[in-house]
């Protein structure tokens, strides 16, 4: 892709000013419930609930994943909108590899992005994710610097 269109691309960033509209602090607040169990909210409202033995609800290295694959889908759709590309589906499979004793962090995270639309092209959907991970996703470059992460794609044909 030529250096304009990356110009033009990341300018549609600025212009947008939703990277812009992104609080300088998160702030919420987490709460025992019982045994293992933690109920988090944020300061918007939004509830989570974490279980270490994942009977009620989730782990917190699962909404780490989460938000990997969140703060990504963002940056990519977003920039292949603005390549006009026409999206029809979008969907990201992910998985982590954990350190096995502690601390048990990833050593590796993998990503399948799946899409489907008219005007999609493998240099449009390698851009947009070069972009997201080499400048916009926030979380990816909030984690530790030694997790390897993959990123591939499947563009699917909508025909079928």
């Amino acid at each position: 892709m030529d250096e304009n269109v990356i110009e033009s691309l990341e300018q549609s960033v600025a212009d947008s000013g939703w990277k812009e509209k992104i609080p300088e602090s998160n702030k919420g607040f987490l709460e025992w419930d019982k045994e293992l169990i933690f109920n988090v909210r944020t300061q918007r409202g939004y509830e989570v609930e974490y279980d270490a033995r994942l009977q009620w609800g989730c782990s917190p290295t699962e909404t780490l994943l989460m938000s990997v694959a969140g703060c990504m889908a963002i940056d990519v759709v977003f920039f292949l909108q603005k390549m006009k590309v026409d999206l029809k589906g979008f969907k990201i499979t992910y998985e982590g590899k954990r350190n096995p004793t502690p601390p048990q962090y990833y050593t590796s995270i993998y990503m399948l992005i799946t899409l489907s639309g008219e005007g999609l092209t493998p240099k449009k959907v390698e851009r947009a994710i070069s972009l997201s991970q080499g400048k916009y996703c926030s979380v990816y470059h909030s984690l530790r610097k030694d997790i390897e992460v993959k990123v591939e794609y499947k563009i699917e044909d909508e025909s079928k």
